[in-house]
């Protein structure tokens, strides 16, 4: 049970911003976002136990998405609005979120503390593949056009990527909140074949980065530890039996490698 003093789910606040956005806690700022199809209730569990820890959790609703849902930029100009709104602190996003958050930090140095990114790529370094990936996003946003968000969301996590995610009631809704406009400018604006790679510019991420991949997500497993190894305080993190989502199949673990690595680093 909580103390009457401990913020719970109930005691979000909005955040004004050209995002929407929520607020919880007072503390040291993290601010959280989410990946494709998902909104920023995604990240309240953890989110809110962090705040009880003594931490200011911020979600957010990237562009195309929730609250955000009629915002229609790229990356960049994302990673912008992001760090106008929230300023200093540890940005920790998952996937979209994660290439999102990983935008901020390569452009806005100073605003970002400490990085954390979970199944999250820099982008594809080869130029022929990002442009043949760039095509598929683009024909997978005019698909989602045409059947709507509930037939593509049930095609969408019946990938092998999510194999082992159950989304129950409640997270299906809150997924079915977003419109097929908003995922489908998503993937075109914001798709890993629409941003430029980030790879070269790793190096020069100086802040605490740690990325984390569940064990059983064998590309991003090994994207992660690449990364590791590319920027100079970062290091990879697995989460045990998780696959994709390693944070929602597995939200206790990560809170708990998120409790720990934060009080490893310098703020």
């Amino acid at each position: 049970m909580l103390s009457p003093d401990e913020p719970s789910m109930s005691d979000w606040r909005p955040l004004t911003g050209e995002l929407a956005a929520s607020v919880l806690g007072y503390g040291p700022r993290l601010v959280f976002v989410h990946g494709f199809t998902q909104t920023s209730e995604s990240w309240k569990p953890i989110a809110t136990r962090l705040a009880r820890g003594g931490y200011e959790s911020i979600v957010v609703d990237a562009p195309g998405h929730g609250g955000s849902g009629d915002v229609r930029v790229d990356l960049g100009t994302a990673a912008e609005m992001l760090t106008m709104m929230c300023g200093p602190a540890v940005y920790i996003g998952y996937s979209m979120g994660g290439r999102l958050c990983l935008h901020a930090a390569t452009m806005f140095a100073r605003d970002v503390r400490g990085l954390v990114l979970v199944g999250a790529t820099p982008g594809i370094a080869d130029e022929v593949e990002r442009d043949t990936r760039r095509a598929a996003d683009d024909q997978l946003a005019d698909h989602i056009e045409r059947v709507g968000v509930e037939a593509f969301l049930d095609e969408w996590l019946a990938q092998p990527l999510f194999a082992g995610l159950v989304v129950d009631g409640a997270q299906r809704a809150d997924r079915l909140r977003n419109s097929a406009a908003g995922l489908a400018s998503s993937l075109r604006l914001s798709g890993t074949g629409a941003q430029a790679s980030l790879w070269p510019r790793l190096e020069a991420a100086t802040m605490p980065i740690l990325a984390v991949a569940g064990e059983r997500d064998q590309k991003y497993f090994g994207i992660g530890r690449e990364m590791a190894d590319a920027a100079p305080a970062a290091r990879f993190e697995m989460i045990p039996g998780a696959g994709h989502a390693a944070h929602l199949q597995d939200p206790n673990a990560m809170c708990d490698l998120l409790q720990r690595w934060l009080l490893e680093i310098k703020w």
